[in-house]
């Protein structure tokens, strides 16, 4: 490692430099950027999408943005005009028409005003000469005040109605001048009427009170994105009209501004189609594309790309330099914890390669990594303390657990509290398996008690599981019923019914690393053979009894140490993919195993049953 800390770190100013690890997403926005591409973007949360976006429209030229106008329409009052200028003109035009307006407004003020002094001034002149009875000069007194009272209130009204030439000055609907890039939108949850626009409502409607049409219009963000980016994750939410309605937008690079309410005054109005020359970078994950508008999807595919993004990274030492780089942007972004030493540094890309589940591997599921970068800074914080050090990371791990690391904290205590977890001693048919729970990276390992009880059955053996299996775990229980078969045909024939527990598995079981756990338990139960208590087994198995890879190898061998499991049996495959401290590592033994020959070896006590070992070893 290069720094000392975070502080040493050079932080880029351009997006496109700051996005971790998704090279090849980087190089294809680069051609979509000079190419006007449309772009779907797909994978894992926290992955850098919208990250990508800015990236795609900072590299836009500034050539195309455009200030846009809406203009009353002499001919037709609900169908405003729009005029496109070039960026900056349109707000100097609306300036100087305002200024106009307000001008000549005030000029005519001051005319009415002068005439309203002289008004009140000749019934004085007529009394004070004798023409006038004091009755009349009364009278025409309070004629004047009512005559000047009345004169405010129309200027007051004139200013809100924007009367004399108020009423031409255009609305800017798009206003560049101050853009330094190419917009970029986020429209990811937006309604219709913020996505596509919309006209307000206009509760004055008659006797010439009302707010004219074009005043009324409002843009939405593709309208606003013209010349720029418009983002929209999770793109399979929109609704299909919208989505209908977006890809009109994308193919005609223009749409009209119409109210969104149907009983709205605004739904009368229907602009001139407004410019929305936007470059489209949808974003989901494969659910997603089941949601989207076939049409929409094709028009991506077919005049832009799909980018699946990276999850994962080499663990090389560019890798780890482009994780402290990540930790200095999320510094630099918060603003408000201190910088990361070396060795905090160090601790954070041991959690990368945690997070990532697979051996030689960093995680780039960079949000759930910032989190704990800011959990850590704030623990730093509040102790005062110059830099983040590993200490403070330790403890906001503790801070910051997930839900479902909480929920299996939860699971665990209780378990042992009633004693469902046993980790001591020998029993038959009964065995501690380990799952997780959660999706995604936010998972966590529980221990799974799991018990086998073989009873005479009829004329045909069946295997019966129960705790609410999903389907890949019940084909994972099949999987086992073959090796059983095989190796133990002749000692069940037709004459047992087998049957396997899944103990309070009330969040339900799915997957099939149980596999081995559950084939140990139905052989103990089938042969009498004892079953080690202090040890937890994960895998999955082949109908030719190979113990294969699984998910979550990491967190599940956590839950076996913190319920106090002594001994973990793994697949070999998964053995590099464990990432632990060396303080944990030292609590448990943990066992690699290709078959389950070894998987029996390692869990069954065997005292006395030597011969069974030597026949399974045989098969």
């Amino acid at each position: 490692m290069k720094y000392k800390s975070t502080k040493d770190v050079k932080i880029s100013k351009s997006v496109v430099d700051q996005v971790i690890g998704q090279d090849p997403a980087i190089s294809i926005i680069k051609k979509a950027a000079k190419q006007r591409r449309n772009v779907l973007l797909i994978g894992d949360p926290g992955t850098g999408k919208s990250m990508i976006g800015q990236a795609l429209a900072e590299l836009l030229p500034l050539e195309l943005l455009s200030d846009i106008l809406a203009l009353p329409n002499p001919n037709d009052d609900n169908t405003p005009l729009i005029r496109t200028m070039s960026k900056g003109q349109g707000k100097s035009l609306v300036t100087k028409q305002k200024i106009q307006a307000m001008s000549s407004f005030k000029n005519q003020s001051l005319i009415l005003l002068v005439v309203v002094i002289v008004i009140s001034l000749i019934p004085y002149y007529f009394w004070k000469t004798g023409a006038i009875s004091d009755v009349i000069y009364a009278a025409s007194m309070i004629s004047s005040m009512v005559f000047i009272i009345g004169f405010m209130l129309f200027l007051n009204l004139g200013k809100r109605m924007k009367l004399s030439d108020s009423s031409k000055v255009a609305k800017l609907l798009i206003d560049n001048s101050e853009n330094r890039h190419a917009p970029f939108f986020d429209a990811t949850g937006t309604h219709a009427g913020a996505l596509l626009g919309d006209v307000l409502h206009d509760p004055l409607q008659s006797g010439g009170l009302g707010t004219p049409a074009y005043e009324r219009l409002i843009p939405g963000m593709i309208h606003k994105a013209n010349g720029g980016v418009l983002f929209i994750d999770e793109v399979g939410a929109l609704s299909m009209r919208s989505q209908q309605e977006l890809l009109t937008a994308l193919q005609e690079k223009k749409y009209p501004i119409t109210g969104q309410s149907e009983r709205s005054s605004g739904a009368q109005t229907r602009s001139e189609p407004v410019p929305c020359d936007f470059i489209l970078v949808a974003a989901g994950n494969m659910e997603t594309i089941k949601k989207m508008h076939p049409a929409l999807r094709s028009r991506i595919r077919g005049y832009g790309y799909e980018i699946y993004m990276n999850t994962t990274m080499d663990d090389n030492e560019k890798n780890r330099e482009m994780v402290s780089q990540f930790i200095a942007q999320e510094v630099s972004k918060d603003k408000k914890i201190p910088h990361f030493s070396e060795g905090a540094i160090n601790e954070m890309i041991e959690e990368a390669k945690k997070a990532a589940g697979v051996a030689n591997k960093l995680t780039l599921r960079l949000r759930e990594l910032g989190g704990l970068v800011r959990a850590a800074g704030d623990l730093a914080s509040e102790q005062n303390a110059r830099l983040v050090e590993r200490k403070h990371i330790i403890e906001a791990k503790k801070l910051s657990r997930t839900l479902e690391q909480q929920i299996a904290d939860k699971y665990i205590e209780d378990k042992k509290k009633y004693e469902v977890i046993i980790t001591k001693g020998n029993k038959i048919g009964r065995v501690n398996g380990l799952a997780v729970i959660g999706s995604g990276s936010s998972f966590s390992g529980i221990v799974l008690p799991i018990e086998s009880e073989v009873t005479p059955g009829g004329k045909k053996t069946e295997f019966v599981a129960t705790g609410k299996l999903g389907e890949i775990a019940k084909e994972a229980v099949q999987n086992v019923s073959a090796i059983i078969l095989k190796n133990f045909g002749d000692d069940i024939k037709d004459e047992y019914d087998i049957f396997i527990q899944f103990l309070q598995s009330y969040e339900g079981v799915e997957g099939d690393s149980a596999s081995i756990a559950v084939a140990t338990a139905i052989i103990s139960a089938l042969k009498k053979i004892p079953i080690k208590q202090e040890v937890a087994l994960t895998g999955s198995l082949s109908v030719r009894g190979e113990v294969l890879a699984v998910g979550g190898v990491t967190q599940k061998v956590e839950a076996a140490i913190e319920a106090g499991i002594k001994k973990v049996i793994v697949p070999k495959s998964n053995e590099k993919d464990i990432i632990l401290s060396k303080e944990k590592l030292r609590k448990i033994k943990i066992v690699p195993v290709s078959t389950v020959q070894e998987v029996l070896k390692e869990a069954l006590d065997w005292k006395g049953k030597q011969h069974i070992l030597r026949k399974l070893n045989r098969t």
